[in-house]
């Protein structure tokens, strides 16, 4: 009896055993049978990282420069935080990080085009359903609590070792936040707006799309701010499964111990990673028009 209070019940070692064989047994057929029509499925994607990943190591970098400066100031018209951007690209050119850095933003591109695709809709269609949101956000939190080295195991055994594999990681690490934030703005549309609507006959489909996304626009975009900075956050993790980009000098330099590399190539994601930041925290204030009715 006193041992029944001291040490918890615990399955037998033959049944556990067993359970993990049968589990692993299972899970490697299901990727000897499916694994190649799964990554199938994923050419499309990988064509496109591919393809900004080429574009932009390609494009002389005046041109890219030219690009970035514009698009920031289209986000944020700030001029302090375009020169600011100018430096910590030539920073980045200047310590000899250049490819690596380009690739880092084609696949924090690639990332978010696919959380997009994937979150809005499913924000959506969670902010239309209770059930849905019970259903979705459970998965959620198991999404964002659970380490990314586990899930990693599984995609790799499907998978193989490869950029594919390193970005299906990242969408998953990043894209909670977009779905949450999407189905949190439109949940919280001022009730008024919506009445207004429906005065007026609006469709369910009008009302999505001019009343209520619109109105949350801010938050949505709050969302996508999120996902890109965790999107980074997982360039060094993803790198361990062949993604190109600063993860990899990161992670050769923990392995071989080069201080200085380590410390540069750190720096260079925190530059990018503030880049982003605070170019869409900008257009995301900026957007706040939309529910104040001026130009911030």
């Amino acid at each position: 009896m006193s041992n029944f209070f001291t040490t918890f019940p615990e399955m037998p070692n033959k049944q556990f055993r067993e359970m993990k064989k049968g589990i692993d047994a299972s899970y490697k057929d299901f990727a000897r049978e499916w694994g190649d029509l799964i990554d199938s499925m994923f050419d499309p994607l990988l064509k496109m990282l591919v393809f900004f990943e080429k574009t932009l190591i390609a494009t002389p970098w005046p041109i890219f420069m030219i690009v970035l400066v514009a698009l920031t100031y289209w986000g944020s018209r700030s001029i302090k935080l375009c020169v600011g951007t100018v430096l910590a690209f030539v920073f980045i050119g200047y310590f000899r990080m250049w490819e690596e850095t380009m690739s880092t933003i084609a696949i924090i591109l690639t990332s978010v085009i696919m959380s997009v695709a994937i979150g809005l809709p499913t924000g959506i269609a969670m902010s239309r359903s209770d059930r849905t949101q019970k259903i979705v956000t459970p998965i959620l939190d198991v999404m964002q609590t659970m380490p990314p080295f586990v899930y990693l195991i599984p995609i790799v055994m499907l998978m193989g070792i490869g950029k594919i594999p390193g970005l299906i990681a990242v969408v998953i690490y990043a894209i909670p936040p977009l779905i949450r934030l999407t189905n949190l703005g439109i949940r919280e549309v001022d009730q008024e707006a919506l009445e207004a609507a429906d005065a007026f006959g609006a469709t369910k489909r009008q009302k999505l799309f001019q009343v209520q996304l619109p109105l949350a626009l801010p938050t949505i975009f709050a969302g996508i701010n999120q996902t890109i900075m965790m999107a980074l956050a997982m360039v060094i993790i993803a790198s361990m499964i062949g993604v190109k980009g600063l993860g990899q000098p990161v992670l050769q330099s923990i392995y071989n111990q080069y201080f200085t590399k380590g410390v540069l190539y750190g720096l260079a994601i925190v530059i990018v990673a503030i880049v982003f930041d605070r170019v869409s925290q900008s257009y995301g204030q900026r957007i706040q028009k939309h529910r104040s009715g001026r130009i911030v």
